[in-house]
């Protein structure tokens, strides 16, 4: 069993020390444990200082791309490495490395593919009560979007299954959180969370540099998400109130008609005609984005099949240029076990 816990780094040369001592490199149930940065195009020592702490992997973007498709490129490398587990913190030190052996326990038990380490926000001193009621408030709209219950719904601590990494698809250039959260949920990942503690406030957060902006970007993000995985309840529940609201005008003419006073009215006829018809091409939209749903899960798919197969001839190339002595050694080891299998 191996754990990889990867770190993505954007000017992190202060913090990282300390991020890094945290990491247990013993725990229960797990072989071997391996610690990987991708550094996010640092423009300061952070190379450097990850080199000096002896960090086993070092993954570099040549600028600065983003925390989410940092985090999608980490999630690859882990995989190409042969990662069992995959646990992602931050390198600002915010979470307590000592509750990685917490985090991975329900993936070690076979209880859960994605857990999620909760900050228990309502407990943290440098919380602004805002900020504390948009994550309470976030956390609940992902919940009924993506049918996932945990209440720290953007929390950066959290470990992953091999076979949940492979079935993620990042695509958002904002942040990860939320989207893989309602992946999981609609890919019918078993998804749990644990408390987990934080450490001292280290910097300010280079996402929530705004609230505007925050809430704008989430927002959108949620609203991709779903979009993308339920079109078609989307685009008709927004047929059926563009219809709705086309039938009010509509109404209106008529009960002006049967009165004998239609000819002042004929405006509202053709406001709602109008959006009777976006109405109509509305639900046509629902029809074709429905299909273009389906096609969308096929490409999933095939995309997962590559990435089994990738990992596969990565893992047959690293076979191959194992010492002699080595494949003698795995070669025995795979003719005992297929002999107990006979006898058996």
């Amino acid at each position: 069993m191996k754990l990889i816990v990867q770190i993505p780094c954007y000017n992190e040369e202060h913090t990282l020390p300390e991020t890094y001592k945290d990491i247990p490199r013993a725990i229960d149930g797990v072989d071997k444990v391996e610690i990987m940065i991708i550094d996010d195009g640092s423009t300061d020592r952070t190379i450097e200082v990850a080199k000096s702490l002896g960090v086993d992997h070092i993954i570099r973007n040549k600028n600065n791309r983003g925390l989410a498709r940092t985090f999608r490129k980490g999630i690859d490398e882990c995989l190409k490495l042969g990662a069992d587990i995959i646990v992602n913190t931050d390198g600002d030190n915010q979470y307590a490395g000592w509750d990685i052996p917490k985090l991975i326990k329900p993936i070690l038990e076979e209880k859960a593919d994605v857990v999620v380490g909760d900050r228990k926000t309502q407990d943290i001193n440098h919380f602004s009560p805002l900020k504390k009621l948009l994550q309470r408030l976030g956390s609940y709209v992902v919940k009924k979007v993506s049918g996932v219950q945990v209440p720290d719904a953007v929390s950066g601590f959290r470990a992953y299954s091999r076979e949940a990494a492979l079935q993620l698809n990042i695509i958002s250039p904002f942040s990860y959180t939320i989207e893989a959260l309602i992946q999981s949920g609609k890919k019918h990942m078993a998804v749990t969370h644990v408390p987990v503690e934080t450490n001292a406030k280290t910097r300010e957060s280079r996402l929530f540099t705004s609230i505007p902006k925050f809430i704008e970007r989430q927002l959108t993000t949620i609203v991709r998400m779903y979009t993308m995985y339920q079109p078609l309840r989307v685009f008709v529940l927004l047929g059926a109130l563009i219809t709705l609201i086309g039938l009010i005008p509509i109404v209106r003419f008529l009960v002006y008609y049967f009165m004998g006073e239609g000819d002042g009215h004929i405006q509202s006829l053709i406001l709602g005609g109008v959006l009777s018809l976006l109405g109509a091409f509305t639900f046509l939209i629902a029809i074709i984005a429905d299909l273009i749903n389906f096609n969308r899960q096929l490409i999933e798919q095939t995309l997962e099949k590559v990435r089994r197969m990738e990992l596969a001839m990565h893992n047959d190339a690293n076979y191959a240029k194992s010492t002699p002595g080595q494949v003698e050694q795995s070669t025995k080891a795979h003719e005992a076990r297929d002999s107990e299998l006979k006898d058996d």
